[in-house]
């Protein structure tokens, strides 16, 4: 089958090929972006303008081995609270930067584990957000839910504070998959957790689920989606596992020879595909998953789609901002990181300084890449009339920049009266594709280093 060689020649598997939730991707971030560029970037917001609002809370009572997020282990409330004291100054800090009126049209909570907040906690910290900006009305609110360290006071802090959708992570509900990784978590209770949500009126829920695990195999990842399925859960994200122990050094402790191979790995990936859209599911860009009432596909229909930091979104706020260490966002003039390290952000912050510490502004055709490459992830096309029109960019200069794409990689494009169309047998190269537009990822020949 061409498209297993081509996966196996190009190394779609490869972690070393971006997901594009930005562009340029977060790897090609630069020192340089730092408080007072920020700062600027933050008062520049207009005034009455809608933003979206990200929390990181990188603490978890027990580190998954197969996560690579940047997350410590506690196993008390003293630091989280020393670190949600320090992510209020962060809060007042953009508050006086930010333009009267401003509102938060969808607002996340990720980690970690936000949910290892004590009830306190999470009043203090809604509080804390709102008395910077107040939500919009009709807003999103969502959390990352963590079934082994919630609780109905928890739930019920949550549910007061205005969360109203809710994200689950599943992985794999197979026992020894969970215990290999360093994830148990039960279906009884990761169930459990869901009801208590919809108790509390919270009927929005999200969850996601990997395939590439160690001893997956489709059996067992079809049990898996079968109980995930079960939940019913309104969008879901299928995850490939990543396995880059040199970034992530906990990976170590997952044993790599009984990783699937690339072939094993698309075989899992329709084993799952077809369940989802054999129960009534949308398929969504590379790797979400939607019922046609929720928003997600919706805007998939409408093509007002996006991709950003969190995935696929119907956010079209033209400004994120993430607070809390290792959070990134986005504004128009460029992305701005804040500093990984929890003990370095929490000195700056509290030493009166916005805490960004690499990012990049935007320049050169860095619009009209990223927005052919967002295209392609989310449409599987990218329409170069339209980038065009809405960059005012001469179209034979979008065109220009597909020379060779379909000599690298034949018979996996079509590009007709300037619409670039992904075929069908191809969409899995859908990243390696994108990648051909990647003017940070290219080669001293000028072609992708992907080919």
């Amino acid at each position: 089958m061409q498209t297993l060689t081509q996966l196996r020649r190009l190394g779609l598997f490869d972690a070393r090929v971006p997901r594009y939730t930005s562009y340029p991707p977060a790897t090609h971030f630069k020192p340089g972006i730092g408080a007072e560029t920020v700062g600027d970037w933050i008062s520049a917001i207009p005034e009455g303008a809608s933003i979206s609002f990200y929390v990181h809370v990188p603490f978890c009572r027990r580190l998954c081995w197969f996560c690579a997020c940047r997350t410590q282990g506690t196993s008390t409330a003293e630091p989280v609270a020393a670190y949600l004291d320090t992510v209020k100054v962060e809060l007042s800090m953009i508050a006086q930067r930010l333009a009267p009126g401003v509102t938060i049209e969808h607002l996340h909570w990720g980690g970690g584990t936000p949910t290892l907040l004590e009830p306190e906690m999470i009043a203090d910290l809604s509080g804390a957000v709102f008395d910077m900006a107040p939500l919009a009305d009709g807003a999103q609110f969502s959390v990352e839910i963590d079934p082994n360290e919630i609780d109905g006071p928890r739930l019920d802090a949550l549910a007061a504070a205005g969360m109203n959708r809710a994200s689950i992570g599943v992985q794999d509900f197979d026992p020894m998959i969970q215990e290999v990784i360093g994830r148990p978590q039960s279906y009884e209770v990761t169930r459990d957790a869901v009801e208590g949500l919809r108790e509390r009126g919270i009927t929005s829920l999200n969850a996601d689920i990997l395939y590439g695990l160690p001893h997956q195999t489709t059996a067992r990842m079809s049990d898996s989606v079968q109980k995930l399925l079960s939940l019913g859960p309104d969008r879901i994200a299928l995850f490939g596992y990543a396995h880059v122990p040199w970034m992530a050094r906990r990976q170590t402790l997952i044993p790599t020879d009984a990783l699937p191979s690339p072939e094993e790995r698309l075989e899992l990936f329709n084993t799952a595909r077809d369940l989802f859209v054999a129960d009534g599911f949308a398929e969504i860009g590379i790797d979400h998953f939607a019922l046609p009432t929720d928003g997600l596909e919706i805007a998939h229909q409408n093509g007002t789609m996006k991709r950003n930091f969190q995935g696929y979104t119907e956010d079209k706020s033209e400004v994120l901002i993430g607070v809390g260490a290792s959070s990134i966002s986005r504004y128009p003039q460029g992305f701005a990181q804040n500093e990984p390290a929890t003990g370095k952000y929490q000195t700056r912050v509290l030493n009166g300084e916005l805490p960004a510490a690499r990012g990049h502004a935007f320049g050169g055709d860095d619009f009209t890449r990223g927005r052919i490459i967002e295209m392609l992830l989310c449409d599987y096309r990218a329409d170069l009339n339209q980038v065009a029109q809405e960059l005012d960019t001469p179209l034979a200069d979008l065109v220009a920049m597909c020379d060779g794409l379909q000599e690298a990689l034949p018979e996996t494009v079509t590009l007709e009266d300037g619409v670039l169309t992904i075929l069908d047998d191809a969409k899995p190269l859908a990243r390696i594709i994108a990648r051909y537009f990647d003017a940070y990822d290219m080669s001293e020949s000028g072609h992708s280093q992907a080919v």
